[in-house]
């Protein structure tokens, strides 16, 4: 059985030759006439021009983050130096992870432009083949990664230290792994908020003075900002994605593995096989997400492109679940299981395989859900263009309550997938849920993928002259692109939660401490102050934003103001200078965002203790899942709402089309929802993991750290209250006997 360690990484591989094959077909489809390989090139070249400035940032970040970390590993006994290590590797393969994305997403633009010439088929084919490159390369890199390092430090801690499998050799092995996650997840939160940051910066400035002011297209060569805008597709929405998926892919596997440590099989320590489980699933996941991607395209112009995503989307799922029946009947051992921990349920092999379908159904669920709330047609973004026929302000309001309405069902599926899980296999159950919702990642990242190379197709198509069926088809895939981005964000948030319940239930082992009684005036202040933390980080985020956009207002004003000859397509816009300001931008606001999800673990954990860290991390969980799903599914309706008017939408029997008054307060609304749906939503299931994933880490520094509590859990209180007690009932009794004694 320990064999199978060795298979996990070959999976990996073979996810990433797939992805070399696709990539390849990409790069040789034709690319289009001069002028749209020169827009092409304007974009890739400003996308690389954004990486290499986030880069050298985040590079001064890694080194200094590694010296802390190596030094700290030598502090405590069960430590090491070697976190460093894995830390920096996990940091260069989830930068490495967006990179695959956006490189291939500024090939496949242009092409997917060209293909749409020839037919809707062939455009949906070369735009989802990028997406494909990109969820294999992301899902691919981190099975690779994670397998590698798992078979050294295994034979580095465990085997050369006389296979102590489930002891604290192996759990020093995955305390120096989750080097690796925290690594992934630290770049991925910089890489979204930065990315976010830097596309809606450019898109809310190219809306607010091309559309609304100069009434010129969404996408017009004549407006300065449209360059930066199709650069922030593929900095936000492609490489801030990839990171931030393979963040989540590596949390989540992590998670497992660490509290598949601690299941205890019929008396005796359950061995490696709970341990491996969560790698060997994610193995498999990558090659039904392959088989998968064979299923997705469409034979004729009326085929449902959404019809052909889903169908893909539930073979590679169900797949995973058949393969995952046999996968745990074989590496489980029969009889009862439980884990080390107080009113743990006893649960058996049977129990976990429900646990992985309990994932998979939830992540489902979450979908259609999320699609339900997003979609063009659908009661939520029709209420959202009606309410857009009486002005801006009632646009934003609808949006506002449509997104808060959202979160109901939603966090009813979540609740009861927790629940469902935990009865099932009890908290390695919510875990290995989590890594079956996780499973087909590469196939999820694909669809959510295409989504954004569709969009820059259709920036192309536009400013580059095509025929209107090149740019209607291509708006058809970013139609489609925009609800699939949604119900991926809602599916990442959705195992963000259960992700950070089982690192949670991880770190509560690890620091020693029983459990988070809120009882503690300090634990429930903690807990409020968690509560509080997505609320100042969305606020950094959107204000970012907001900040940057004003700056790509004012130079987009001032480019037509004093170049002549714009507006008449005599001159050409200086690209370049608001490619400049968004990367100078979001370079220089992602760093306080950032910095809260490392900083506040550290501060509270060394300066209150464990528990009342505890009660912080729950704060952020809920609130986080809350502000996520809101802002998603805000931002997503609001987008869809205003592209409904591209095709004219009937409002009490009166046709309202483009350039209506209902029209320009859906551009309001969407320009509200972009920092929801792109910088600040998507960046709360990063939050929420990474702060738990640096508590884990930290655990082992502060299980000494005193409480400063009030009331509860003192043991000499304790000890009082129980002797009052005592003394008490022996002089009631007295009295009672002296009272019957009187009697007689």
């Amino acid at each position: 059985m320990e064999k199978m360690i060795y298979v996990v990484p070959f999976l990996g591989i073979l996810g990433l030759i797939v992805m070399a094959v696709k990539s390849a077909w990409v790069n040789k489809q034709p690319t289009g006439d001069e002028k749209m390989v020169e827009l092409a090139g304007y974009i890739a070249r400003g996308a690389m021009s954004f990486l290499k400035a986030e880069w050298k940032v985040l590079f001064y970040f890694v080194v200094i983050a590694g010296i802390i970390l190596a030094w700290s590993g030598t502090l405590v006994e069960n430590s090491s130096p070697v976190i460093a290590a894995s830390f920096v590797l996990g940091a260069f393969l989830s930068a490495f992870a967006g990179y695959i994305g956006m490189n291939i997403a500024t090939k496949a633009n242009v092409r997917t432009t060209q293909a749409a010439k020839s037919g809707l088929a062939k455009a949906l084919k070369v735009s989802f083949t990028g997406g494909t490159v990109m969820g294999l390369g992301v899902a691919g890199l981190a099975v690779l990664g994670m397998g590698s390092l798992f078979i050294v430090f295994y034979h580095l801690y465990v085997v050369s230290a006389g296979g102590d499998v489930n002891g604290l050799d192996m759990e020093r092995a995955l305390e120096v792994l989750a080097g690796f996650s925290l690594g992934a997840e630290s770049i991925a939160l910089f890489a979204r908020v930065g990315g976010g940051i830097y596309t809606k910066a450019a898109d809310v400035g190219a809306d607010l003075v091309g559309k609304v002011e100069a009434g010129i297209p969404e996408d017009d060569v004549r407006n300065p900002a449209t360059i930066a805008d199709n650069v922030g597709d593929n900095v936000g929405d492609v490489a801030g994605m990839g990171a931030d998926l393979f963040g989540s892919y590596v949390a989540t596997i992590l998670a497992s593995m660490v509290l598949g440590r601690e299941i205890v099989s019929n008396d005796q320590m359950g061995g490696i096989e709970p341990v491996l489980l969560p790698l060997v699933i994610a193995g498999l996941g990558v090659v039904f997400s392959i088989i998968g991607t064979f299923f997705v395209k469409i034979s004729k112009e009326t085929d449902s492109v959404q019809a052909a995503l889903n169908k893909g989307n539930w073979i590679s799922i169900l797949l995973t679940v058949a393969a995952s029946y046999f996968v745990i009947d074989f590496m489980l051992p029969e009889g009862d299981l439980v884990m080390i921990r107080d009113n743990s349920p006893v649960f058996t092999k049977m129990g976990v395989f429900g646990a992985v379908l309990i994932g998979l159904v939830v992540g489902a669920l979450m979908s259609i859900i999320t699609e339900y709330y997003t979609a063009m047609g659908k009661r939520p973004v029709n209420n959202i263009i009606k309410q857009s026929s009486t002005g801006h302000a009632t646009n934003i309001i609808g949006g506002l309550s449509m997104g808060m309405e959202s979160t109901v069902m939603p966090i009813l599926v979540l609740a009861a997938g927790i629940y469902g899980s935990f009865l099932s296999a009890g908290l390695y159950g919510v875990a290995i849920a989590a890594a079956g919702m996780m499973a087909t990642t590469a196939m999820q990242l694909a669809i959510d993928a295409f989504g954004p190379i569709a969009d820059n197709a259709g920036g192309i198509a536009e400013m580059s002259g095509c025929d209107k069926e090149v740019r209607e088809r291509t708006d058809i895939l970013d139609a489609v692109g925009n609800t699939t981005a949604a119900t991926g964000k809602g599916f990442a948030i959705a195992s963000a939660a259960l992700t950070a319940l089982a690192l949670f239930a991880a770190y509560v082992g690890i620091a020693g401490i029983d459990s988070i009684d809120i009882y503690k005036a300090d634990v429930l202040a903690g807990l409020f102050v968690g509560a509080m933390i997505p609320f100042i980080f969305s606020s950094l985020a959107i204000a970012a934003v907001g900040r940057a956009a004003m700056d790509m207002v004012n130079e987009v004003r001032r480019q037509f103001k004093e170049i002549p000859g714009i507006m008449e397509y005599k001159s050409k816009p200086e690209y370049d200078k608001c490619v400049e300001i968004s990367t100078r931008a979001s370079i220089r606001e992602m760093i306080a965002p950032g910095a809260i999800a490392l900083v506040v673990p550290i501060i509270v954990g060394f300066s209150f203790g464990p528990e009342v860290l505890g009660g912080v991390l729950a704060g952020i969980t809920v609130s986080g899942v809350l502000m996520g799903i809101f802002q998603n599914n805000a931002g997503g309706a609001w987008d869809n709402a205003k592209k409904s008017f591209e095709k004219g939408v009937e409002i009490d029997g009166k046709m309202e089309y483009k350039g209506s008054e209902a029209h320009k307060a859906s551009v309001t609304g969407d320009t509200v929802g972009d920092p929801f749906k792109d910088t600040s939503g998507p960046s709360m299931n990063i939050l929420i993991k990474l702060t738990s994933i640096v508590s884990l880490i930290i655990a082992p520094h502060i299980a000494e750290v005193p409480s400063h509590g009030m009331g509860g859990n003192n043991e000499d209180h304790k000890e009082i209250n129980i002797e009052s007690v005592q003394e008490e009932l022996v002089l009631l009794q007295q009295e009672v006997e002296a009272k019957e004694e009187g009697k007689r």
